[in-house]
């Protein structure tokens, strides 16, 4: 059976802005308008289905704030949200469901309390959590773990860490390969595909570097369940509706 392949557009929000970090380097921040329900109503209208929105000040510090903005993309768009930055506690993950959110990303809790977490998972259901997993390969190849928007390093390996999740019923991983990020190098397809092989009842989201629909392809035919666009359809690089037809 193929498992079916979802493009999901997303929205960096820092200060209010529509920003993009390269490498998650928050000194390296480019600035793509003050608008984010502007920009995702232009998503819904070339017909996306799903928006994946991060709180950059959240992923670093800790208390998600775009309560409001959620509160206006319900109101204004049909779009099915994923989003985190931030997620510390059960009380979060609630409060955002309670707000109509599908999805909620967990990323630096997931690494710093995995049993907790997979509690959530288990008691909230696989459907309703997305794990971020983003990694950063060290010199000895292993795939490490970094926290906090990235901007701090972890003991913890991918591979441990993951097969923790998939026992407790993981079924959403997003992973970026850090050092993609933003960068518009492409997808790290290897990265894919060796999780796809290892965990095939995973539904992976590509994430970091696309540049064009072909990498999207590259993605699916990777085993990677979806791909996150990012920069790239903020530069206009191809149209969201080209990569939808994938």
């Amino acid at each position: 059976m193929t498992m079916p392949f979802t493009v999901i557009p997303a929205i960096d929000v820092r200060n209010a802005r529509v920003v993009r970090l390269s490498q998650g380097d928050y000194a390296q921040e480019t600035v793509y308008g003050d608008s984010p329900l502007g920009v995702a109503g232009l998503y819904a209208d070339a017909g996306a289905q799903w928006l994946h929105l991060v709180d950059l000040d959240a992923a670093r510090l800790g208390g998600y704030s775009l309560q409001p903005l959620l509160t206006q993309l319900r109101l204004a768009t049909p779009l099915r949200i994923q989003t985190g930055g931030g997620i510390r506690s059960e009380a979060d993950v609630e409060s955002l469901l309670e707000l109509g959110v599908s999805r909620v990303v967990v990323g630096t809790a997931a690494v710093r309390a995995p049993e907790r977490v997979a509690g959530w998972i288990r008691a909230y259901g696989s459907d309703r959590i997305t794990l971020a997993l983003d990694t950063r390969q060290d010199e000895s190849g292993a795939w490490r773990l970094p926290v906090s928007g990235w901007t701090e390093n972890s003991a913890a390996g991918l591979d441990d860490l993951l097969q923790l999740y998939v026992d407790a019923g993981l079924k959403n991983l997003l992973c970026t390969d850090i050092a993609r990020d933003g960068m518009l190098s492409g997808f790290n397809l290897d990265l894919y595909r060796m999780l796809a092989v290892r965990w095939p009842q995973l539904a992976i989201q590509a994430s970091g570097g696309v540049r064009s629909v072909d990498d999207v392809r590259a993605a699916r035919e990777a085993g990677a369940g979806a791909a996150i666009l990012g920069r790239a359809l903020l530069e206009a690089r191809f149209k969201l509706e080209e990569a939808l037809a994938c």
